[in-house]
């Protein structure tokens, strides 16, 4: 079976935070900013983090779980550590055993 490759230009133009989140760099922002208003460079300043719609599109070209801008962070399906792995083993045989 194959393995899924990330992407490697999303990566180059992304970062992941710790917490899921994705920030990015604005489009429109970056030079020829003379002629546009105030206004509209300080609106391209602020939120540098990617919408749920988009979070959920870079997860499937990076092969991994993202949250967007407006997710909490319990939408976010984090893998067991190796306690609580234990616990649902013990759990699974307990209940087996009954």
């Amino acid at each position: 079976m194959p393995k899924g490759k990330t992407h490697k230009g999303l990566l180059k133009r992304v970062r992941i935070s710790k917490t899921g989140k994705v920030r990015h760099r604005s489009a429109f922002h970056k030079h020829l900013s003379s002629h546009k208003s105030g206004k509209r460079l300080r609106q391209l300043r602020n939120d540098p983090y990617v919408a749920s719609p988009e979070a959920k599109r870079f997860e499937k070209m990076l092969f991994r779980r993202l949250r967007g801008r407006t997710q909490p962070l319990s939408a976010v399906k984090r893998s067991p550590s190796p306690e609580q792995r234990r616990a649902m083993k013990a759990e699974k045989k307990a209940a087996a055993k009954n």
